[in-house]
């Protein structure tokens, strides 16, 4: 089976090649941009088909759809990081729902019928009422960044070209997931990391935060992307899942639970650079209708999660 990779380079594409590399029958093919940093993926490069192309360029999408020919498509490739959406909106916009509209097209004029699975995310439900939660998928999307409505516009893109042509689109709506080789811009892990350079001496005893009162819904990353090829065995075409653990933590226990493995004593201190205009309060999922259909589960605590982020970090600084 030809499997294609969109977003290969990145944290959840690395981690979905260390997954499918475990199975049989697998050709496993990558695309990437001219610059995108490799890191990640260097050391799985034996394992992969690496293509290079740009999401952005219709031509190059169409390109690489006809070359390949893939019967699985994992859609990680965006532009993910929600406050880079605040000061690049275009960005976001033009990567994630204009990336999404040239794969669609591609391979709807290409003819082929593959399984297409789409990473969306929780971010689109945004501003969510607290009788609604757990989030389900049938909750009203209402998106608070200019990341959340690049994803609403990545979504619906999907449903439509489901309905309108056929294509097997599965959408799944993962909640925050992290884990090793997560960026240094993402929440768990950036605490992690400056943990780690505090440790080794290279940063004053601070650690920097943010809003520490937002509650996150998070998975580990290896049990995100198992989810995300059970997607694609299991779900029904045109159908959005929530992708999720269930539990929620604020941001301050995650600093409480990363502090608490080290023995090093630091000071918490907000940045208010760290401050988003305006900030979703609380994300909490809703799995049942993804566990009915695939029998799912997250495997990995939490806690082994921030453990393994450190480990990763104290290895790195």
């Amino acid at each position: 089976m030809k499997v294609m990779i969109t977003g290969i380079t990145g944290f959840a594409g690395s981690h979905l090649v260390e997954f499918l590399m475990t199975m049989e029958g697998l050709e496993i093919y990558g695309i990437r941009r001219w610059r995108s940093r490799t890191e990640h993926i260097d050391h799985l490069a034996d394992a992969i088909i690496m293509e290079e192309c740009d999401l952005r360029d219709s031509t190059s999408v169409m390109r690489i759809i006809q070359k390949i020919r893939p019967e699985r498509i994992f859609h990680l490739a965006a532009q993910s990081f929600v406050p880079t959406s605040w000061h690049a909106p275009g960005e976001s916009l033009t990567t994630n729902i204009l990336g999404t509209l040239h794969l669609f097209e591609a391979v709807h004029h290409t003819g082929i019928d593959p399984v297409i699975q789409v990473a969306c995310s929780s971010e689109e439900y945004g501003l969510v009422l607290p009788d609604e939660l757990p989030i389900k998928e049938t909750n009203p999307l209402r998106p608070l960044s200019p990341y959340a409505v690049s994803k609403v516009g990545q979504d619906m893109l999907a449903y439509q070209y489901f309905k309108s042509y056929g294509l097997k689109v599965i959408r799944t709506r993962g909640f925050n997931h992290t884990g090793p080789r997560r960026g240094d811009v993402f929440v768990s892990s950036n605490f992690a990391k400056q943990i780690a350079e505090i440790e080794a001496g290279r940063k004053e005893p601070v650690l920097s935060v943010g809003n520490l009162q937002a509650k996150r819904d998070f998975t580990d990353v290896r049990d995100m992307v198992r989810a995300y090829w059970l997607a694609t065995e299991h779900c029904e075409p045109g159908e959005a899942y929530n992708i999720c653990s269930g539990v929620t933590y604020s941001i301050e226990e995650v600093v409480e639970k990363l502090l608490s493995m080290t023995d090093v004593s630091i000071e918490i201190r907000e940045d208010p650079a760290r401050m988003r205009p305006s900030d979703v309060p609380i994300l909490q999922g809703d799995n049942t209708k993804f566990v009915k259909v695939t029998g799912w589960q997250p495997t990995i605590p939490f806690e082994q999660t921030l453990k393994d982020i450190l480990t990763y970090w104290r290895g790195r600084v």
